[in-house]
């Protein structure tokens, strides 16, 4: 598939988790993240927060505008009790969706079983909200374990796989991608979405990601029922590219 530009942008738009996982986020912070969520060219899919901003963060937008906190976040524990305490305080705080990290060292242990336990204890505890199942793929660098982890996730009802969380030295990378976006698509699992999050700033690399998705999942996924970017800096050049005032790609060196 091939696409201009500007469709891109627009596609990663909607797509658009609008993210702050800042460790000195502030009220003023999340209430300007909240406005930008409803620029001049659209409104995202979703702002993701820390779980102690949702409220606010549920009171600033429209309906439309989802919101999503993270779990287990960002060290991915073996701690059932602190995740599904997670979930429990977003749940009530009025969240919309959930973005989990998935014990992913426990996964490189060999604690395959817990694993799945933890995940099916979390999907159990969060429904009825989107789960997204981060499995910081940067992490678990072989195909093999990429495509483990996405599969436990897929199996325990996950609704998105998500990528990384950001704060790895390796976050989304298109090899990764391809794998989890295989697996999801030979899944059978009825309507499972990709997430795409880490290192993700500008339309051109969020063009990859939407190429991707619609090779294995098929053009008709390209939409935030099925497809998600989280990004903090990735509007800026969203709205360049949809305002007319990015850079030509020459420029950028693409």
């Amino acid at each position: 598939m091939t696409m201009t530009r500007q469709d891109a942008a627009r596609l990663a738009l909607q797509c658009l988790d609008l993210t702050s996982l800042n460790d000195g986020d502030s009220a003023a912070d999340i209430e300007a993240l909240c406005q930008r969520a409803q620029g001049l060219h659209g409104r995202v899919a979703a702002v993701c927060v820390w779980p102690r901003f949702v409220a606010q963060a549920r009171a600033a937008l429209p309906a439309e505008i989802k919101v999503a906190a993270v779990a287990n976040f960002p060290a991915g524990e073996l701690n059932m009790q602190q995740a599904l305490a997670d979930v429990a305080a977003i749940a009530a705080a009025g969240a919309d969706e959930i973005d989990v990290v998935l014990p992913y060292r426990a996964l490189l242990q060999g604690q395959h079983s817990e694993v799945a336990e933890f995940l099916a204890e979390v999907r159990h505890a969060s429904r009825p909200l989107t789960l997204k199942v981060i499995i910081e793929s940067g992490e678990l660098k072989s195909p093999e374990l990429i495509a483990d982890a996405t599969r436990l996730a897929l199996v325990a009802g996950a609704d998105f796989i998500k990528t990384s969380t950001g704060k790895t030295p390796v976050s989304a990378t298109p090899e990764a991608a391809r794998v989890m976006l295989n697996e999801i698509a030979a899944s059978g699992m009825g309507a499972a979405g990709f997430k795409a999050s880490g290192g993700i700033r500008s339309v051109a690399d969020a063009q990859i990601y939407l190429e991707l998705a619609a090779d294995k999942l098929g053009v008709a996924s390209l939409n935030p029922r099925r497809l998600r970017f989280g990004a903090s800096g990735l509007l800026n050049d969203i709205e360049a590219v949809l305002g007319g005032t990015a850079a030509p790609l020459a420029s950028q060196g693409y």
